[in-house]
């Protein structure tokens, strides 16, 4: 292929291999070319010949090898989340800009960022889920390549974050008990009763309003028989209201 007034001679597959090498991304390509051009002398019959060489050193900003939808995309992911929970914010840093390098979407990035904060911060830092979720909006609303920053923010939060995996875990725990035992009645003192006649069955009966006692707290049956004393969630202190509360009443 001719390009203009460069007199540039250039075969389609090196081409492809510029795309490949840029992925997908104009600038990085555009500006290899022109590196390229700039830097390479011209020939008897005054081209100028781009090979797969040339262009392989004259992409200033040369692309990791990424690819997206194969195995190095899912190693890539699998170490910056297991960055962020292991409280490693070089790391994090790290696996964020090779994916950023390699093209990654970053809402998908942005999506596991909030996920992290979610499962992996827990209660232990609740604005974490917020920050994350502010920068994920934030994120689609500016683009790259400014959402690196973005990015870069939130995930260092959430790897700088305590950590508590206490309701992932607690979900999980109560999520196999339904699908997988028989669980029992609803009790009737929590049961909705809309109408008389379901007053007139018990529905409803003996609810006790907790915040018509003192600390808006008074004890009472919630869970059916069949799981009376189970425990779901037992994150010690990683939520400090609940525990303070809780321990006021005792």
């Amino acid at each position: 292929m001719d390009f203009g007034e460069y007199n540039i001679k250039i075969e389609d597959k090196t081409l492809r291999k510029l795309a490949g090498i840029s992925n997908g991304d104009v600038r990085t390509a555009l500006n290899g070319l022109e590196v390229a051009t700039l830097t390479t002398a011209m020939d008897k019959d005054g081209y100028i010949y781009l090979t797969d060489e040339v262009i392989k050193n004259s992409v200033q900003s040369r692309k990791a090898i990424f690819d997206k939808n194969g195995e190095v995309h899912y190693d890539n992911i699998s170490a910056f989340i297991k960055s962020m929970r292991g409280s490693d914010p070089d790391a994090t840093l790290f696996y964020l800009a090779r994916a950023i390098n390699g093209g990654e979407d970053p809402m998908f990035l942005a999506r596991r960022i909030v996920i992290c904060a979610s499962e992996d911060v827990g209660l232990a830092n609740p604005n974490a889920l917020v920050l994350a979720n502010s920068a994920m909006q934030a994120v689609h609303m500016i683009g790259m390549p400014e959402a690196r920053i973005i990015l870069a923010q939130a995930a260092v939060y959430v790897a700088t974050s305590k950590k508590s995996n206490s309701t992932y875990m607690g979900i999980n725990k109560a999520l196999e008990d339904v699908q997988n035992k028989e669980t029992g009645e609803i009790p009737m003192n929590i049961r909705n009763a809309p109408i008389e006649k379901m007053r007139e069955l018990g529905y409803n009966e003996g609810y006790l309003y907790p915040h018509d006692f003192p600390g808006h707290y008074v004890e009472q049956q919630y869970l059916p028989d069949k799981m009376s004393g189970v425990k779901y969630y037992n994150g010690d202190m990683d939520n400090i209201d609940f525990w303070i509360n809780n321990n006021n009443k005792k």
